[in-house]
């Protein structure tokens, strides 16, 4: 208890005799700082230390190695990366390109199509003395059961009711119904449309009637031909000329298949248009032979019935 009740500040705060060991701290300061000198000054003079510079750097290389590895490593993989975001990015870039160059590889076959189409169309031009109006189909008309187009010029460039169309290859079809700014065309193969023919071969005259549920290779029948006629598969059908409205020499069709049967009179004969039908875009629209203006004036004993005859059928009087 009297122990316990000692001030602190008589305390021994020094070790004890028995703990002292070896020299005291400013000894050994004193001795390790002449020590360097010493080895400073043999270094200086007689490279006493390397020897043992070489061994600890020797032994210190490895360690030295891989931390150098590490800042190498890394390195690299920031690389690896950088140069994988790169080829992504150029290839990215490739790609869209390459789909640039396909679309414009598209319209520049597109635009060989056209320009061929043209210029048939301009040598057709040359060869017809009618005056012709190009136009180009905008769409076909909706009604299922007709074979009908709509073109892009109207009253207003001078398309008349009743002018031929045609395309590079023949006749498309027949300006039908006129508006201000578009036509309706019905085309060949529809089922109330027909057009005089001319046997390039035989030069036999006939009529061909559209035909949009035939099933063979055309879109067009020669009607009330009898079976003994001179025809052939493989011949070119052009127009007459003689109903006022088609130019004569025009391209129509060929004969693409002929039925003859014992029990009738006249023969099945189909025919395959050369106009394209289906997808055509730039055509010309001619001018009908004999218009309307063109016709002469009707006597008073032919007045009713001066307007239903065309020019290849006289009015009786």
């Amino acid at each position: 208890a009297g122990a316990a009740s000692m001030p602190l500040g008589t305390l021994e705060r020094r070790a004890p005799s028995f703990f002292r060991q070896g020299p005291s701290a400013l000894s050994r300061l004193v001795l390790y700082g002449a020590l360097a000198l010493f080895l400073m000054v043999a270094d200086a003079r007689f490279h006493v230390t390397e020897p043992l510079r070489q061994v600890v750097a020797t032994a210190l290389y490895p360690l030295q190695w891989l931390m150098l590895q590490q800042d190498e490593l890394a390195g690299r993989g920031a690389g690896y990366f950088q140069s994988l975001d790169d080829a992504q990015e150029a290839l990215r870039e490739t790609h869209r390109q390459m789909a640039q160059m396909a679309v414009r590889a598209g319209e520049t076959e597109q635009l060989q199509h056209e320009n061929t189409r043209l210029r048939e169309l301009l040598a057709l031009r040359q060869r017809i003395n009618a005056p012709a109006i190009a136009a180009e189909v905008l769409y076909d008309t909706p009604d299922p059961y007709a074979r009908k187009v709509t073109i892009d010029r109207g009253q207003l460039a001078g398309v008349q009711p009743g002018s031929p169309v045609v395309d590079a290859r023949g006749v498309l079809g027949q300006v039908t119904r006129v508006f201000p700014a578009l036509s309706e065309v019905t085309l060949l193969i529809d089922r109330d449309q027909s057009i005089p023919v001319l046997n390039a071969r035989s030069g036999a005259r006939s009529i061909a009637f559209g035909d949009p549920t035939v099933s063979h290779d055309g879109g067009m029948e020669l009607r009330f031909t009898p079976g003994n006629a001179d025809v052939q598969e493989g011949d070119l059908l052009t127009t007459s000329g003689v109903d006022g409205v088609y130019p004569p020499g025009l391209q129509v069709a060929r004969v693409a298949h002929i039925e003859r049967r014992a029990d009738t009179t006249f023969a099945r004969i189909y025919c395959a248009p050369l106009a394209q039908m289906q997808g055509a875009q730039q055509v010309m629209v001619l001018q009908p032979v004999q218009s309307d203006a063109e016709r002469p004036p009707a006597s008073p004993r032919t007045a009713p019935t001066a307007t239903a005859p065309r020019s290849d059928r006289g009015a009786r009087p």
